[in-house]
């Protein structure tokens, strides 16, 4: 039985197509004009992306990206940069505001206070959104609708994220990405084959009070944004940490009984991943190792999960798809509608 929450992970290699299309054959080429016309002029010498929950996330990747090109850039979470970073924006600082609604509290506020006085880069899934209105240029994700926990916007808002990093380095090509087909293909294979793979998973993560993410450089996104599900899609304890972080001091949590979900695509810190993963196992923990690698592990404490994408900065898009369904599955074997709003809302309009 597909439920709203699966209904909406199963649509996303169609919005990320979507997505892509719009900035490869349609509109979104005008805008990208728009974007590099900005930055080449503005003379600026760094971003400073902001948003939150999801939309706070997704800037980790795109700041990796940046940081390899030689431009510097900074994530705030949107509630913060309102009450305590407003004087750190520098003149030379290109603000980009992110909103999947385009219409969460903290960053209405924010566009409220610089909406008129500077160029702000937008990327909302809503058109018609406050922030589509008071950004100089708004970027689409072409989602579509979302009414449960974020699944489809957030792999598009990583894609668009790539697209401005991508164009700001001056990479950007219009009319051919194959790598980014390469990472749509990879979200369709994993749904496509999930009755391969999923169970399997499924029965060695079991059911723990508690769930550790774990992944670094551009994969930290995900890593919160996964953890962010468990907690709002299945209502159950979860938190997301830096490899290198998780080393000093939460380690002396793991024993039998612990469960964590390492994310570890190849790349400059692929060994230390791996290394973390045996270094729980030792200690009595369990480890669903998320990764595009081949190499076969021994452990039998360590189950891998293979993302067909080799792209370290468009690997975070795909690797999702595995903690999306284990939240599906995980909340419908506990009794719960999965991705469901019960306490909250999908847009929050409060603080």
């Amino acid at each position: 039985m597909t439920n709203n929450f699966l209904k909406e992970i199963l649509e996303q290699p169609q919005a990320l197509e979507d997505t892509l299309n719009h900035y490869l054959y349609g509109d979104g080429q005008e805008v990208l004009g728009k974007v590099s016309s900005i930055w080449e002029k503005g003379n600026f010498d760094e971003i400073v992306f902001t948003g939150m929950g999801s939309s706070y996330f997704a800037p980790f990747t795109a700041a990796c990206s940046l940081s390899q090109n030689g431009i510097v850039s900074m994530n705030i979470n949107a509630g913060e940069f309102l009450h305590y970073h407003l004087p750190f924006l520098r003149e030379k600082a290109l603000l980009t505001c992110i909103s999947q609604s385009g219409e969460s509290y903290e960053l209405v506020k924010v566009l409220e206070k610089y909406s008129g006085n500077r160029t702000i880069i937008g990327l909302t899934n809503e058109e018609n959104s406050t922030l589509a209105r008071k950004a100089s240029v708004a970027l689409l994700s072409k989602a579509g609708r979302e009414d449960m926990t974020s699944s489809k916007t957030y792999v598009s808002t990583l894609l668009v994220l790539s697209v401005y990093t991508t164009l700001l380095s001056k990479k950007w090509k219009s009319g051919t990405m194959p790598d980014y087909d390469s990472a749509i293909e990879a979200v369709g294979k994993l749904l496509a084959t999930r009755a391969e793979w999923l169970d399997q998973v499924l029965d060695f993560l079991g059911h723990p009070s508690f769930v550790q993410i774990i992944g670094r450089g551009p994969s930290y996104s995900s890593v919160l944004q996964g953890a962010l599900m468990f907690m709002e899609a299945a209502r159950n304890p979860a938190a997301g940490l830096y490899g290198g972080e998780f080393r000093h001091g939460p380690l002396e949590m793991t024993k039998p009984g612990f469960r964590a979900v390492l994310l570890a695509p190849v790349g400059p810190t692929y060994s230390q991943g791996i290394k973390l993963a045996e270094d729980i196992t030792r200690l009595g923990g369990k480890v669903i190792l998320i990764t595009n690698s081949d190499a076969v592990y021994g452990n039998k404490d360590i189950c891998p999960v293979r993302i067909p994408c080799q792209d370290e900065f468009l690997f975070p898009i795909p690797a999702i798809i595995p903690l999306q369904l284990i939240v599906n599955q995980w909340a419908i074997e506990q009794g719960k509608q999965p991705g469901d709003f019960l306490a909250g809302a999908k847009v929050t309009t409060i603080e």
